[in-house]
């Protein structure tokens, strides 16, 4: 090895772009440490984009017994509503009582703890009510008689995990997609990070104090890859697959269901993108990381089955219009049936290679603001400015206050906003105007700057989608493809025509997207 002095690119490498990732990527540069993300795909590429869109505190975790993770998630879901309300919003969800496979004294009960484990500020209580009196029972079969009502929220997941990304670059963090962790090791008590620029073929070498390792299913390849699994010491990753289905809208109203099965799992039943019904998930042990993760029959069946035993309107496979799966790095507590495997997280520090190392096992999409905090926490001190920054306002955890980007919509909340958008941008179509809210909240003004006609934005797509949106996405959001943006920043694959997604395709393909390496920035080339 080297005797060299080394001085680090960074403080802090983050391995991962998905919610863990990002959400530590921002916590870690508000504190003031320097960041360096790498992630081998997109952002939220994975399973950060494959949840079921939901920011809950997991009812069915009570029956588990995992108080301290049910009371975490409600609190956090609290905070989350407050820092990103234009992507986040409370649903009611109704839970038919089926007899047969839980007594109501255990539903009442476990919705009770549900109410009183966190302070409710922004969520319904629960109560108790009759189908048949209720409107929105309408689309249950006759055969169920009661039903208990909450609240929970509902989140867009990948746009969470690009905002975290957004407000961690624009403090300074330097991330990058497209580029493979392909080794770490340690010389003289500096992290080693070398890179593989997937787009360009080229490679490059980093160096850090700390490392994050935030791979998700990956965490443990990262590990062996690079000699640096410690026996006895390092978890094992149970890894979890779970799958969607979206069909046709199924009802009226903006109601979710949470329908219990007879193998004592849940299925949920969420209205999704106005037109759709959202139906997942299941839960199916994946045993080769390097397998595609797709549905398969048995579980699109399995899905379609749920809905069939509870509502009055019958589904099939064939009336699926979109399916999507991912897999979930659980941390390996031992349990049997892959439903029960906690859905805590782990995080593992590691100084016995020379530099500190943070592996995140397991986690939620719900608690991943609280999982970045407590990491960057255990890792600040060993930043070499902790000392003299130790008791100051800036290191101190800050993101359970400030909003994520777009988030500033003020306090009258998203309809509020939505008007008045609608009147300061007249010459947009009242779905766009929504659309652009609820997918940037302030953000839009960016996009649309000083439009004063539709021609002002640039080229024209077809259903809603201009130039100057794909422009914002490419320049602050990290968009190479027509994939990054029909899919993940956000999901209009589900609503275009097909001559407007072959036009965004073609143009992506005329016009391929590289990803400048500035520090503390995303910046590409602009495309006209």
């Amino acid at each position: 090895m080297s005797s060299r002095p080394s001085i680090p690119d960074y403080d802090l490498c983050i391995i991962g772009g998905g919610v863990n990732g990002a959400g530590i990527a921002r916590d870690a540069t508000g504190r003031g440490l320097s960041v360096l993300l790498l992630e081998i795909g997109d952002l939220a590429g994975a399973t950060s984009s494959a949840s079921s869109k939901m920011i809950h505190g997991g009812l069915r975790y009570l029956e588990y017994f995992e108080f301290k993770l049910v009371r975490e998630a409600l609190i956090e879901r609290d905070v989350l509503l407050g820092i990103a309300p234009h992507i986040m919003y409370p649903m009611d969800f109704i839970l038919p009582h089926a007899h047969t496979i839980r007594p109501a004294w255990m539903i009442r009960l476990g919705l009770f703890l549900y109410d009183h484990l966190a302070r409710i500020r922004h969520f319904k209580r629960s109560t108790a009510i009759k189908v048949a009196e209720d409107a929105r029972c309408a689309p249950l079969k006759n055969d169920y008689k009661t039903a208990f009502t909450y609240a929970d929220g509902w989140v867009d997941d990948a746009r969470l995990v690009a905002l975290n990304a957004v407000d961690a670059a624009e403090m300074g963090a330097h991330i990058l997609t497209h580029a493979a962790c392909t080794g770490l090791h340690v010389e003289n008590g500096i992290w080693h990070v070398e890179m593989y620029d997937t787009d360009t073929g080229q490679s490059a070498t980093h160096t850090a104090r700390m490392v994050v390792n935030a791979a998700g299913p990956w965490v443990h390849d990262i590990l062996d890859g690079s000699n640096l699994v410690i026996p006895g010491k390092t978890p094992n990753v149970r890894l979890v697959k779970g799958s969607h289905i979206v069909v046709p809208k199924l009802y009226d109203g903006a109601q979710a269901f949470n329908l219990q099965q007879p193998d004592r799992r849940v299925i949920f039943v969420i209205p999704y993108q106005d037109k759709y019904t959202l139906i997942g998930t299941t839960d199916v042990d994946h045993y080769d990381d390097t397998e595609a993760v797709n549905i398969t029959p048995e579980e699109t069946q399995y899905l379609c089955d749920c809905v069939n035993r509870y509502f009055k309107s019958s589904i099939a496979p064939a009336d699926v219009v979109w399916s999507y799966s991912g897999v979930r790095p659980l941390f390996d507590d031992g349990r049997g049936k892959a439903s029960k495997v906690t859905r805590d997280y782990r995080l593992i520090l590691d100084t016995e290679h020379g530099a500190p190392i943070l592996s995140v096992f397991g986690g939620k999409i719900t608690t991943y603001r609280h999982l970045a905090q407590e990491a960057v926490n255990k890792l600040i001190r060993f930043w070499p400015n902790y000392a003299a920054a130790r008791g100051l306002d800036t290191i101190k955890p800050w993101t359970h206050t400030m909003h994520l980007p777009g988030g500033d919509i003020g306090d009258d909340g998203m309809d509020a906003f939505i008007a008045d958008r609608a009147r300061r941008y007249k010459f947009l179509a009242l779905d766009v105007v929504r659309r652009y809210a609820t997918t940037y909240g302030t953000r839009m003004d960016r996009i649309l700057a000083e439009a004063t006609d539709l021609d002002s934005l640039g080229r024209y797509f077809g259903d809603g989608v201009y130039m100057a949106e794909i422009n914002y996405l490419i320049q602050n959001e990290w968009v190479k493809c027509a994939d990054d943006m029909l899919w993940r920043r956000t999901k209009l694959g589900l609503h275009i025509a097909d001559e407007t997604r072959a036009a965004i395709e073609q143009y992506f393909e005329g016009h391929p997207v590289s990803s400048q390496t500035g520090q503390g920035t995303n910046s590409t080339r602009q495309i006209h």
